[in-house]
């Protein structure tokens, strides 16, 4: 009798350890299933989607439709070069995905023709399967975000990458350290991007008003480069200044009025004349006054 207890008993324990198991073990399956991602004839001619692969940031499965391709090699036969270009290019580019092995990509079985539209399959496809569209096409996208279907766009996703700050652009930047060369300064953007700025190492410790030049993108970060921009004020006061600084002793001479071309119309010869005494007046009107 105690032999057949003990049987029971291990019996039992073999039977929940098993159940403790499959618990455990079932929902990491689940959570390791992969979505799809349907991609559209859009971002496959422009190709980029290869970099953002190559990076390692598409951990799904990217299911390129047969109905897709069949659009692609419908435009390479199309007698326009330019679609032809264009459409051979992102054939060459589903080749390429295909030949990855950082992501999973898939030729999704769907039809070579869709009869309804391809971005109305692409939308059917996605819906049927839980998945998500790829796409760079805006209207698809408005489509796609109504039917409440997630859309991974690549133009959305450069834009977010892209500089804070382009060339041209003034920024007010607090310059803290003195730069690689010596007559460089350096300052830090609110993101911690560095900006180095030409020809202020005597600015260091203030906050000055800087013109962004270019950027630089690497593995290891981002970097801008800036120069100082010169302030209204000072350009005024030099501008006023200037005038006083001639040789003591000399009297400021007046600039003969050239002789005007003649010209086919005589009242604009006129006013060109007038405007010019003007100035002349106004100038030696300045100089009297520093004087």
């Amino acid at each position: 009798m105690e032999i057949d207890q003990l049987i029971i008993i291990g019996v039992l324990l073999i039977i929940v350890a098993e159940v403790t198991y499959l618990v455990a073990k079932l929902p990491r399956q689940t959570n390791s299933k992969k979505r799809m991602i349907f991609v559209d004839t859009s971002v496959l001619i422009d190709g980029r989607i290869v970099s953002i692969a190559q990076s390692g940031f598409i951990g799904d499965t990217l299911a390129i439709p047969r109905s897709v391709v069949g659009e692609l090699q419908f435009l390479a036969d199309n007698a326009d070069a330019d679609k032809r270009a264009r459409a051979r290019h992102g054939l060459d580019v589903v080749r390429e995905l295909q030949a990855l092995d950082s992501v999973d990509v898939q030729l999704f079985q769907d039809g070579s023709k869709a009869e309804e539209g391809v971005d109305e399959r692409l939308l059917n496809l996605a819906k049927k399967h839980g998945g998500a569209i790829c796409t760079i096409d805006y209207n698809l996208n408005k489509v796609a975000v109504v039917e409440g279907i997630t859309v991974c766009n690549v133009n959305e996703l450069a834009k977010n990458l892209r500089m804070a700050y382009l060339p041209g652009e003034r920024l007010r930047l607090e310059l803290v350290q003195k730069g690689q060369d010596s007559h460089q300064a350096v300052g830090y953007l609110p993101d911690g991007t560095m900006v180095v700025v030409e020809q202020a190492s005597s600015s260091i410790g203030q906050t000055v008003e800087v013109e962004f030049i270019r950027s630089l993108q690497t593995a290891a970060g981002k970097m801008m480069f800036a120069r100082k921009t010169e302030q209204p004020q000072q350009s005024k006061q030099k501008a006023i200044v200037s005038p006083a600084r001639r040789p003591v002793g000399k009297k400021p001479v007046a600039k003969q009025p050239e002789k005007q071309q003649p010209k086919k119309q005589a009242g604009n010869a006129s006013g060109q004349r007038r405007r010019s005494v003007d100035r002349e007046a106004r100038l030696l009107e300045l100089v009297d006054k520093q004087n």
